[in-house]
């Protein structure tokens, strides 16, 4: 594809929030530029303009436009296949900041919902087309919208932990503490206070890892980082829950709400857990800055 007629040139409009989800479906196509995404080439291929469909459809603001229209909805992917058990939602919310949120497939065929999507009946239909939904497991206060309209459609238990319990007082399951619970054969959540009092991390099989904003992939670092100019509860809570899980959990793939997901080998992620841990301890309290984010 050489040739670009206007109402088919990709571009990004003033919208943009500079979540970076769009940077993550569509790396090389689009990219920061200025404190917020652009389109910084149009695609060649097939599977990049697939790519720019997965982003237009993730955008919580709607910001990504081919011409002057949005994207046809005949070429919405989501749910998307990220591995065999996982698929990302996609139509990231305004509510959540543009949070990613997730569908977990079990051995018995049901599924978990991890954070939330922004609610609507028709996608509701799409998500459970793939299986029963049993349960909305909500990572911490932030990404709480929709958690009660989702488990309601599905018929699902909603789950938080009380520290953030006030984003969602009529939860079906609220964990408690800070020990670790299993919550269905081979998930656990492991209780995580520090980006909010009541941030928790689901593990699922060894393998997967859903952090919600606790911490993600930098691909400006290269590494495990966490968000410690938007870290709302404290830092040192933060450090102190890192030091207590990291020995304690094993996953491939970082699945996390903000920042990027990346999938190594189990015994690399424990490395890198232990290291920030380590970093993480010697961070000091800071204000709260959403343009000093390491994407």
């Amino acid at each position: 594809m050489n040739e670009h007629s206007a109402d088919a040139v990709w571009h990004v409009d003033r919208r943009c929030t500079n979540c970076d989800v769009a940077r993550q479906l569509a790396p090389g196509l689009v990219a920061e530029v200025d404190g917020r995404s652009s389109v910084v080439r149009q695609p060649r291929t097939d599977a990049e303009e697939k790519a720019l469909y997965a982003a237009a459809f993730a955008c919580h603001t709607r910001s990504i436009r081919r011409g002057a229209r949005g994207p046809d909805p005949d070429f919405d992917p989501f749910p998307l296949r990220l591995s065999e058990h996982v698929h990302l939602c996609g139509h990231n919310s305004r509510h959540t900041a543009g949070a990613n949120s997730y569908l977990l497939r079990r051995p018995d065929g049901n599924l978990m919902m991890i954070d939330t999507p922004r609610w609507s009946s028709t996608l509701a239909t799409r998500y459970a087309a793939l299986g029963p939904i049993t349960d909305v497991l909500l990572t911490h206060r932030d990404h709480a919208a929709h958690g009660r309209e989702y488990a309601d459609r599905f018929g699902a238990r909603l789950w938080i932990h009380e520290g953030d319990l006030a984003a969602a007082p009529d939860a079906d399951a609220v964990l408690r503490g800070t020990e670790p619970v299993e919550i269905a054969g081979g998930v656990t959540a492991h209780p995580l206070p520090g980006h909010t009092r009541g941030s928790v991390l689901y593990l699922a099989d060894e393998t997967y890892c859903f952090s919600g904003d606790s911490f993600y992939w930098s691909r400006t670092d290269g590494d495990i980082a966490v968000a410690e100019s938007v870290t709302w509860y404290s830092v040192k809570e933060l450090a102190a829950s890192l030091a207590r899980t990291a020995p304690r959990v094993r996953f491939e793939w970082l699945l996390p709400g903000h920042g990027d997901r990346k999938r190594l080998p189990a015994d690399e992620f424990a490395r890198r857990m232990h290291d920030l841990a380590g970093r993480t301890g010697r961070l000091s309290p800071r204000p709260v800055d959403f343009t000093a984010l390491r994407w």
